[in-house]
């Protein structure tokens, strides 16, 4: 291994913002092209429902949301809306909840502690994916699409039975708009504004399947669902919200945000390109480690490696205290002006996070990489 300090970099990210959520906001983007955002206008106007209208459809077409799934815009981010769909979902069946990031756990908990269900969870640890082969798809099964703390997502190999008993519930917010869903087999699907179309935060979505909706008007569940969670009224599906009445008051700032990123989806290519865009950022990074002997993917199965989250580890003997050593290096980044944001989740084992979602540019992720061989020569010429 090299014991030579490297020259420091001149060239430098143009956007150093490489957050995984909020993330980057799309190229291009100015505050005041959000000047068409009715601003002090209820959402319940005509021009309120109409933007709301226009981005449950936009959402569908660009993700190729079949017109039989039914998409509702809910508070609370990712978070908020897929609370709805384990709240209103859940119960009749037994249940799996498949673990390998911290948000995978904090659906088991929710599953077990808050709703008093016993469900199989199958757990494994980062860096790693559980054995779908052997999960009982006549439960409910809820997991993760791709883990925004582990860097690690369903492999595109993976298949979800078509005639499955139990209903899939997917945590999709760091794939949708960048990976391939399989949406026919998906029941209740969830993700937010703010991952890979860099939207502003707060709001959520939720796309059902027929199958949960038939759920939904057939099971009433044996807990209390707080009224920001409730999807049905007497036993039917409440209709105005997956049009365009949300439950509560939705910022129309962001609505217009997220208006205007759907629009640059679009311009750019849609689904197509938002996937090539993130996954040739990925495969910049992915580059970088293979021909370095100090850092790696964190995901094991180069078949699992995220394309959105990219979470590395360094892997030099030299290293003791591997968190400090990452607060160290990725505080000098900052200092530096050059990457924002790019530590490891806070219980994820200690190492880097870098968001290659479709708003960022490949150059900028091609710019930092020398920046981080710098800072981690730096912070190991500072440990002799």
């Amino acid at each position: 291994m090299r014991a030579t300090l490297i020259e420091r970099p001149q060239k430098r990210p143009g956007n150093p913002r490489f957050s995984s959520g909020p993330c980057a906001k799309r190229p291009g983007f100015r505050l005041d092209g959000l000047r068409g955002a009715p601003l002090g206008r209820s959402h319940r106007s005509d021009i309120g429902r109409e933007k709301l209208r226009t981005a449950l459809d936009q959402s569908r077409e660009i993700l190729g949301i079949p017109d039989s799934h039914r998409i509702a815009i809910l508070p609370g981010s990712d978070t908020g809306a897929f609370e709805a769909a384990m709240w209103n979902l859940l119960g009749p069946r037994p249940l799996e909840v498949l673990v390998w990031d911290e948000f995978g756990a904090r659906w088991a908990e929710d599953a077990a502690q808050q709703l008093g269900l016993e469900p199989e969870i199958r757990r494994v640890p980062y860096g790693d994916i559980v054995d779908l082969a052997a999960v009982n798809w006549d439960r409910d099964v809820c997991f993760t699409w791709n883990g925004t703390a582990s860097g690690v997502r369903i492999p595109e190999s993976a298949e979800i039975p078509a005639g499955r008993g139990g209903l899939v519930l997917c945590d999709a917010t760091s794939a949708a708009f960048a990976m391939d869903l399989p949406w026919e087999r998906l029941d209740a699907v969830t993700f937010s504004w703010q991952k890979v179309l860099g939207g502003e935060a707060a709001h959520g979505m939720l796309v059902l399947s027929p199958r949960a909706v038939a759920r939904l008007e057939s099971h009433r569940p044996r807990w209390p669902v707080p009224r920001l969670f409730r999807l049905t009224r007497d036993g039917h599906l409440i209709d105005g919200i997956f049009r365009d009445e949300t439950i509560n008051t939705p910022s129309m700032l962001c609505v217009e945000d997220y208006l205007q990123a759907l629009c640059w989806a679009r311009e750019i290519g849609g689904l197509p390109a938002l996937v090539a865009r993130a996954e040739g950022n990925a495969r910049t990074v992915w580059e970088f480690c293979e021909s370095r002997d100090w850092i790696e993917n964190l995901a094991r199965d180069s078949a699992t490696r995220s394309t959105t989250s990219v979470c590395l580890r360094l892997v030099d003997a030299r290293i003791r205290d591997s968190r400090a050593f990452v607060q160290n290096l990725t505080a000098r980044l900052e200092s530096e002006g050059v990457a924002f944001d790019i530590g490891a989740y806070r219980h994820a084992p200690p190492g880097l996070r870098i968001w290659c979602g479709a708003t960022v540019e490949k150059a900028d992720v091609e710019a930092l990489l020398p920046w981080i061989e710098w800072a981690y020569e730096s912070e190991i010429a500072a440990l002799r």
